[in-house]
């Protein structure tokens, strides 16, 4: 729906300007609870006993504890409701997570679910000044597309990692289905022990790539994450070329997803 087309009544019901004060806060809290992490709170767990795995371990529980922290601000200042459902079976190892990309804030979501997992992000993210300080030391990958990248997102799943990745690669066109790069499947097949689909829907649509931050809904938006059944990886191989599999296996997710989306 135009937002500006809608009658002025509306749009301004359901605290219309709470919660545009309400989301610009989550903002800037966002931003400041970036630096702060940096700045602050990495520092002083760094000095911590305990190796690389326990650091890494505690720097991500600390990233997924405070995406939970702002989870909660935006729901108790009524700027969106949410429900997950599954997360129970969410950071297993070796288990590549993927999921479709609605809005800005699904990665904040999905993150808050998983207590120690690596995730995929946009090279774009390591130049952000509130971004970059966490993602480095939790030690996230860059999505740059080369093959490099493909082998070393391979190689924590066979470490047995928790991996999740967003096969679009940026937020999904409004209007339009969700539209998967082969990249996540040519992961999954070289590395993953189990691949599990995670739904997210938003209703109304918001944060997406076209709207800027202040184009908020009519109403307060409904965040809903539904983790799916299980893959297994090795029964798209069929010894069949890399290539070949991960085709099938891209072609699969695309018509699950279109399946699935289209569920109320």
């Amino acid at each position: 729906m135009d937002l500006a087309a809608e009658p002025l009544s509306l749009r301004r019901s359901d605290f219309y300007l709470w919660r545009l004060f309400a989301t610009a806060m989550s903002f800037v809290l966002f931003g400041i609870g970036g630096i702060a992490l940096y700045a602050l709170v990495f520092p002083a767990l760094w000095l911590l006993p305990g190796g690389h795995l326990v650091r890494r371990r505690r720097m991500r529980r600390t990233i997924s504890m405070a995406f939970h922290l702002h989870v909660q601000f935006m729901y108790r200042s009524g700027v969106l409701s949410f429900e997950v459902v599954g997360a129970e079976r969410l950071g297993r190892p070796g288990q590549m997570i993927i999921a479709n990309h609605p809005s800005l804030i699904d990665v904040v979501f999905l993150v808050s679910q998983i207590r120690d997992a690596n995730c995929v992000v946009k090279q774009s993210l390591w130049r952000n000044p509130c971004m970059r300080g966490p993602i480095s030391h939790a030690e996230y990958i860059a999505n740059n597309g080369s093959p490099d990248m493909l082998e070393h997102a391979a190689d924590v799943l066979r470490e047995g990692q928790t991996l999740i990745v967003f096969p679009e690669g940026t937020r999904t066109t409004p209007g339009q289905s969700p539209v998967f790069h082969r990249g996540a499947s040519a992961i999954a097949l070289r590395g993953a022990r189990v691949i599990t689909p995670v739904y997210i829907s938003v209703a109304p649509s918001t944060l997406t790539k076209a709207e800027p931050w202040y184009s908020i809904p009519h109403r307060r938006f409904h965040v809903r994450l539904r983790v799916g059944a299980d893959i297994d990886p090795a029964s798209f191989n069929n010894d069949a070329p890399l290539p070949i599999a991960s085709r099938r296996l891209n072609q699969h997710l695309h018509t699950l997803y279109l399946k699935e989306l289209a569920s109320p």
